[in-house]
């Protein structure tokens, strides 16, 4: 090993002499460069390197020619004359190379290294680059991005169009399921052909374009994000002469081209649905480009993409979903939209969501039909010129809602949207209605539904700041003891809050509430959630009667199997606040509730170093030795106690 390093070393002697004879490093900084040296290569001839290890190696070797570079330049500013280029020059980035390349070796199966490579090689453009995509494609012919980076880089660097189509239909044969190679072949064809295209306008051969002229902000997005593969020829100068017959020729020109758009995206589009016909995304992304260009006759070919996603994606909600918002020019930019334009590019929506729903009636469609109102209606709300329309857009949400009822698609989901609007509109009766009706039906089991329907009736009859009489706190407690039986305390944490803070001045029906409590963590066990039924009600019941209720109140959950850790914690806060006031025998019961909580949850670290820090600030040397010794002990974490005690 040592000889390997001694002899890798000694072939960097020229590079660093160079470096000093031409002032862009001391001898001592030499001296610094050659001991790093020496450690990374040490850790590169290990029996097993890590791939850390060569990266780190790597930034050391780029953040070093990055400095050589700034200083060459700073050298060749103070003489006024450019320097030339020696053997430092072109050192660095051969041995960052070789580092890549004996990583890639070691780590043949890491991608995202070998992007690393690939990415360096182009960006320094050493001359390494194809045998690099060579290797990367030998050993992962699977993977689709390395064909597109590939034909990328032949396409646009190397400019070799017949290597860049040769690479992609390679990768097509042995990744025929990769829909980015698909979308991204069209779109290299499409690229080359206005390419030419341009040419030919350039030289005043042609006019024109295949990029579609359109004006809304749906066709500028579209354009913007790919305006590196489709040029755009705008501010390219009409240096035809005028004639007709040029003219006349220009444009059999520009139809030529345009057909012949046309045959590639059919070719391409057929090998696409035959390799992937059950893809809606690549359906989509397709439909996409294809609306996005101009080409001869593409009318017929829209119309031809559209009738097959039909024919094969009816039964699927998310093509409603797609072509439905395909009707608005830019969903996105709803809120800049004109009022009357908005609204009856909405009502086209609509039509698409309605005719869906005859063909396909299902809770998934509602919920997207739903989600497409409940989007408009937030980009538009706070406009108060668009008010009209918004209550028009609100009164066919709910008829979706009612609709989804009728035709039996309302599941707990859709349930409890049609419930929150309610409340979100303030329609507190109706909301109470609805709850009411629905869960007697067949959603009386929806737990969710429940807890909504007692949140519902708890806010109507706190609406009115009048008394409750007996029957209302009867009526509503006993539709909560109902809900609080059937669900597990997890489920029910908001519940229990609500509850509390409702039933506190209730003496009668609050200690009912805590016998429901005791009951439900017998039956169900302690959960590991944030959330602490137990520590809830002692908090409560401390701000409400004081300590010693609380007291009495926490060791009744003690006494329970498995208390939760939350609730020693909160045990332990109340005794330590009191006896940090004062109190004489609350340290020893502080003391007590470690103990008991230590013994269920001997591996709690936090309750360790809670314990340790105690016994360090109000108890003896020996006491808290002793703590530590036992955590020593019992603890399998050995950085826990190594850490113990430093805090």
């Amino acid at each position: 090993m040592a000889d390997v390093v001694q002899y890798r070393l000694e072939r960097m002697v020229n590079e660093l002499d160079d470096l000093e004879r031409r002032g862009l490093f001391t001898r001592r900084e030499i001296a610094e460069v050659v001991k790093q040296r020496r450690k990374f290569e040490y850790r590169l001839k290990r029996p097993s390197p890590l791939k850390e290890d060569f990266l780190a190696y790597i930034e050391y070797e780029a953040q070093l020619d990055a400095l050589r570079r700034l200083r060459k330049n700073a050298l060749a500013r103070e003489a006024r004359k450019k320097m030339k280029k020696s053997v430092s020059d072109f050192a660095g980035v051969a041995r960052i190379i070789e580092i890549y390349r004996m990583a890639v070796m070691r780590y043949k199966g890491d991608i995202d290294l070998w992007f690393r490579y690939l990415e360096f090689c182009r960006v320094r453009k050493n001359g390494r680059m194809k045998k690099a995509l060579a290797q990367v494609i030998r050993f992962h012919p699977k993977v689709p991005g390395v064909w597109i980076y590939a034909a990328a880089w032949e396409f646009d660097h190397n400019l070799n169009v017949a290597a860049a189509r040769a690479l992609m239909q390679s990768g097509l044969r042995l990744c025929p399921t990769s829909e980015d190679l698909w979308v991204e072949y069209l779109r290299m064809e499409l690229t080359y052909l206005n390419k030419l295209k341009a040419r030919r306008v350039a030289l005043g051969e042609d006019n024109g374009t295949l990029i579609r002229s359109r004006e809304d902000n749906n066709e500028k997005q579209w354009r913007n994000e790919n305006e590196d593969l489709f040029m755009s020829l705008n501010e390219v100068r009409d240096t035809g002469d005028g004639s007709d017959a040029q003219n006349g020729e220009a444009e059999k020109k520009v139809d030529l081209f345009q057909e012949q758009g046309l045959i590639i995206l059919q070719t391409i589009y057929s090998g696409a649905v035959e390799a992937l016909p059950s893809s809606l995304n690549l359906r989509k992304r397709l439909f996409e480009i294809l609306d996005s260009i101009n080409l001869s006759d593409s009318e017929d070919l829209r119309e031809k993409v559209l009738g097959d996603m039909k024919r094969d994606f009816s039964t699927n909600p998310e093509y409603w979903d797609w072509l439905a918002k395909h009707q608005i020019t830019d969903f996105e930019s709803l809120q800049f939209m004109d009022e009357e334009r908005l609204h009856s590019e909405v009502q086209k929506a609509v039509k698409i969501y309605e005719e869906a729903l005859e063909i396909l009636p299902s809770p998934v469609l509602f919920k997207l039909y739903t989600n497409f109102f409940m989007d408009v209606i937030a980009l538009k709300e706070g406009n108060t010129q668009s008010s009209g329309h918004m209550h028009s857009y609100i009164s066919q949400l709910l008829m979706v809602y009612e609709k989804a009822e009728t035709m039996e698609c309302l599941d707990e989901d859709l349930a409890c949207r049609h419930v929150s609007l309610y409340l979100q509109l303030g329609r507190l009766n109706e909301a109470r209605d609805m709850t009411g009706k629905l869960c007697s039906r067949k959603l009386s089991d929806s737990m969710q539904l429940l807890l909504l329907r007692v949140l519902v009736e708890l806010r109507c009859l706190t609406k009115n700041d009048t008394s409750m009489d007996k029957a209302d706190l009867v009526s509503i407690f006993d539709l909560l003891r109902n809900v609080l039986a059937k669900a597990s305390v997890s489920e029910t944490e908001q519940l229990w809050l609500v509850a509390l803070k409702f039933f506190g001045d209730q003496n009668q029906y609050f200690d009912k509430l805590v016998e429901i409590a005791f009951v439900a963590l017998a039956k169900n066990g302690t959960s590991e959630t944030e959330f602490s039924l137990s520590s809830a009600v002692v908090n409560f019941v401390l701000q409400k009667d004081g300590v010693e209720r609380a007291r009495q109140m926490y060791k009744r959950f003690l006494a329970l199997p498995h208390p939760e850790v939350a609730l020693y914690k909160t045990c332990i806060e109340l005794e330590m606040n009191l006896a940090l006031a004062g109190s004489k025998d609350c340290l020893s019961k502080v003391r007590k509730l470690y103990e008991a909580a230590l013994t269920t949850y001997d591996q709690s670290v936090d309750l360790w170093r809670a314990y340790y820090s105690l016994e360090s600030k109000m108890g003896t040397a020996e006491s808290a030795t002793a703590v530590y010794w036992r955590a020593r002990k019992i603890l399998k974490d050995a950085s826990a106690i190594t850490n113990l005690l430093h805090l």
